[in-house]
């Protein structure tokens, strides 16, 4: 990005030194149309991004670890993710069949990915979701399992 008189800012904005954010649209496919088909990767909390948005990421002034909000671009539905790898085609991502849910979307959909800042979390209550629970025998064994 050029700047006043041809001099390069970098990743700041010359006006008021704060980095630019990265915010693109993609289209939106579930993992199973990835060669990273898994179903860890399915249930996993990341995306597959191509390797143009790492580049773009690399140039700007992101906190990591790398932290993303995607938004329905027709609604105002969205959730927020981590990234696996950038190995996607150009224009398209890769996401877990549940967030595709969440932001109430289908196969082929505009997405709106941006990286955000998140707090780091001080607290979570779990509550069990069935009475079958209180068979298990060791709970707090079993509470890291699925996280």
């Amino acid at each position: 990005m050029a700047g006043i008189f041809g001099f390069q800012f970098g990743n700041f904005n010359p006006v008021g030194g704060q980095p630019m954010a990265f915010k693109e649209q993609y289209r939106c496919y579930s993992m199973v149309f990835s060669t990273k088909d898994s179903e860890e990767i399915k249930h996993g909390g990341k995306i597959i991004m191509p390797p143009s948005a790492l580049e773009k990421l690399a140039r700007l002034n992101i906190s990591y670890p790398m932290l993303f909000k995607l938004t329905n671009a027709r609604q105002t539905h969205h959730t927020h993710c981590g990234v696996l790898e950038f190995v996607a085609e150009e224009g398209r991502i890769y996401v877990p069949h549940w967030m595709m849910n969440q932001l109430c979307i289908r196969e082929g959909e505009i997405v709106v990915v941006q990286n955000v800042s998140l707090p780091l979390a001080t607290f979570s209550k779990f509550q069990p979701q069935a009475v079958d629970f209180l068979d298990i025998t060791n709970p707090k064994a079993v509470y890291p399992l699925p996280l």
